[in-house]
């Protein structure tokens, strides 16, 4: 049986990731930090019914020590590093724990892995972010990066990393540059997720508006579900590289919105208040990726449309504010 270590398991990806890898008769090991809130901590990988079978490991990115201990207990056949501060807007208001976590946590995993377990397979999750000021209109694993957050800059760090200890030390480690993806389990500080639970509460009477910052930012959108294949996919191939994930198709937020009020019978223009304080200091404005290269290397593409995995969000969502009411 094989044996997988996931940082940030408690996350969108972690969660999806797990139940991926359990269908697949892994051994599921999740790293996660201690927190106050343990009691709802789990609540996606309990949304999936699958809390009980995951095998949990206090950790953060930032102890090395506690990692280094981590790869020597649990002996990993692959190690997903999905473990960030990965919230742009927040990366502005705490950059130096943004580029501790995001950057130098990931570093910290390398390392424990190249001492550890040197023959384990490693994946880094990085980030379109990096892209940042576009410098191609679609963005391919030759595209020139251009930061514009602290986030983006630290998963840049990260990413470069994971490069120079596969090429240094002959590590099987491999980047995901994966592009927007979304889903019922994302955070509700994300803008797909925030728009369809305002959706859901308009809908359901609770709320009259929903606040949002440029609505005109364009994005490549898949699911969470898709994505986390493709990162399994990569860990499975003979020689380690670097992938772009993405749909190839891009979206306003504007156009992703009347997706999410048009189908509960909305107009969004109703309900849409644009909020100058929620606008980014340095916008990305438009994201496109090309996925030429894993589709080429070992067949992956996105599954679900945009369209699907909105409205999924949007019945997720009223089940659960339903549910709150009652």
């Amino acid at each position: 049986m094989k044996r997988a270590l996931i940082t940030g398991v408690t996350g969108q990806d972690g969660a999806y990731l797990s139940e991926l890898l359990l269908e697949k008769g892994y051994e599921v090991h999740g790293m996660l930090r201690r927190s106050s809130s343990a009691d709802v901590v789990d609540g996606r990988l309990r949304w999936l019914g699958i809390e009980k079978r995951i095998n949990y490991i206090d950790g953060n990115l930032t102890d090395l020590s506690g990692l280094i201990r981590t790869m020597r207990e649990v002996k990993p056949d692959e190690v997903y590093n999905l473990a960030a501060q990965s919230f742009v807007k927040s990366s502005w208001q705490q950059p130096l724990l943004t580029g501790n976590v995001t950057g130098l946590g990931a570093a910290n995993v390398l390392e424990a892995v190249r001492l550890e377990c040197p023959e384990a397979r490693f994946y880094q999750a990085s980030s379109s972010e990096m892209y940042g000021l576009i410098q191609e209109p679609i963005q391919s694993e030759a595209t020139p990066f251009y930061p514009r957050s602290p986030y983006a800059a630290a998963k840049l760090y990260a990413h470069w990393m994971t490069v120079n200890y596969r090429e240094s030390f002959g590590l099987h480690a491999s980047s995901g540059i994966l592009f927007n993806h979304e889903s019922p389990l994302r955070g509700i500080e994300f803008v797909t997720r925030k728009v369809t639970d305002g959706v859901a509460r308009i809908k359901l009477g609770l709320e009259k508006e929903l606040r949002l910052g440029n609505i005109d930012a364009k994005r490549d959108w898949g699911h969470s579900k898709d994505y986390v294949r493709a990162m399994w996919l990569m860990l499975q191939q003979d020689v380690a590289d670097d992938y772009v994930i993405a749909t190839g198709r891009t979206t306003t937020v504007r156009d992703m919105c009347k997706l999410a009020f048009e189908y509960v019978g909305l107009n969004p223009d109703d309900h849409i208040v644009i909020c100058p304080t929620l606008f980014r200091p340095a916008e990305v404005d438009l994201l496109l990726g090309d996925a030429t290269k894993a589709r080429r290397k070992f067949g992956w593409e996105a599954e679900i449309s945009l369209e699907a995995m909105i409205h999924e969000m949007v019945d997720v969502d009223l089940e659960r504010v339903r549910r709150a009411l009652k």
